[in-house]
């Protein structure tokens, strides 16, 4: 009986973050310079509304409100199953300088490889025109800070501040080789680099949505695959072991999706930081550590909490747009000097 209140509890609280997703998603397709009114809104998202507003739905806000809470689902549950795998609550595809390696790598690819073009307007610095090349450049790059990671996870006594230390230590390395790319470009292309970096929701088209959903819809489908994994490595690795789990097969792939997911988001929308760390923390207080449910309760609260985010960026000082990854940086650097402090006091 327990069980099932429990089961029914969180499916609930599941349903409840899709309903207010799709509260806010309306909102923020609503939000803006042009006045169109809710009612408008949802006319036009089922296919009765006028002209204006099918251009202004459909090829402005619509994208960017689905790429926003795409991004974040992606974002989120990668962080959560690092999480998991590295027995690092820490973990995250920010902290752990995973985007980093993926921000160098599509940088790299825009500008050495000619993947991607300089735009002289403000509203799109970086218009990518080979989103494949960019991906697996910037997909290269997150594998190379993923499988440092890999290599100290398995070292014993790597403790989990470590873990985080070298984080920061990948993070500023691959900025750095940002910075020397950045360096050999032109006096555009830096600038272009510098803006794409920042995090931006708006600069997604509808082809760069379709290919975050496919690459976020497999590595979702593989996580839930492996959600009783992830609940054994919750007890630990020898109990993981002793439950027939091959762990260093499970953190191989978890971890390597995880970084595919990483950069498809970065290559195209640029570095958002803290999404992967703040969605799981929470919902994992909220419903508990069963992979289940935390794996999509996780994502869909990425979703929430980005798509929130990049609202609250286009309309706190508008018509100026702040981009998204310094609001999401100030939402979760409090978390993450929080969750620091705890491990402190743990200790």
């Amino acid at each position: 009986m327990e069980y099932l209140q429990y089961t029914r509890r969180n499916i609930l609280i599941i349903f409840f973050l899709v309903f207010l997703s799709c509260l806010v998603g309306i909102y923020a397709i609503n939000a803006g310079s042009a006045e169109l009114t809710p009612y408008q809104v949802i006319r036009t998202l089922l296919g009765l509304g006028e002209s204006r507003a099918d251009i202004i739905i459909w090829n402005i806000r619509l994208p960017r409100v689905l790429a926003a809470f795409t991004a974040g689902v992606g974002l989120s549950v990668a962080g959560c199953v690092m999480q998991n795998i590295l027995r690092n609550p820490l973990a995250s595809p920010f902290t752990l300088g995973v985007s980093q390696g993926a921000a160098c790598g599509a940088a790299l690819a825009i500008v050495a490889l000619g993947a991607g073009s300089t735009q002289r307007t403000v509203a799109d610095a970086v218009l990518i025109n080979n989103p494949y090349v960019v991906t697996f450049s910037a997909f290269l790059g997150a594998m190379a800070a993923t499988l440092v990671i890999i290599f100290l996870a398995s070292q014993k006594g790597f403790s989990p501040e470590a873990m985080v230390l070298s984080g920061v230590a990948l993070g500023s390395l691959f900025s750095a080789a940002t910075i020397i790319i950045q360096y050999f470009a032109s006096d555009v292309q830096v600038a272009a680099i510098v803006f794409w970096t920042f995090g931006d929701i708006g600069r997604a088209s509808w082809r760069d949505l379709e290919i975050m959903v496919l690459v976020i819809a497999v590595a979702f489908l593989y996580f839930m695959a492996n959600r009783w994994n992830y609940n054994a490595l919750d007890g630990g690795e020898e109990t993981a072991k002793g439950l027939g789990v091959n762990v260093e097969k499970v953190r191989l792939l978890g971890m390597f999706t995880a970084s595919l997911i990483t950069a498809a988001i970065v290559s195209f929308l640029g570095i958002i930081g803290f999404i992967g760390l703040v969605g799981p923390h929470l919902m994992r207080r909220l419903i508990g550590g069963d992979h289940r449910f935390l794996i999509p309760a996780a994502g869909v609260m990425g979703g929430l909490l980005l798509l929130a985010a990049d609202t609250v960026g286009r309309t706190v000082i508008a018509p100026v747009v702040l981009p998204v990854g310094a609001i999401t940086s100030f939402m979760g650097a409090p978390m993450f000097l929080y969750l620091l402090a705890r491990g402190g006091r743990r200790r």
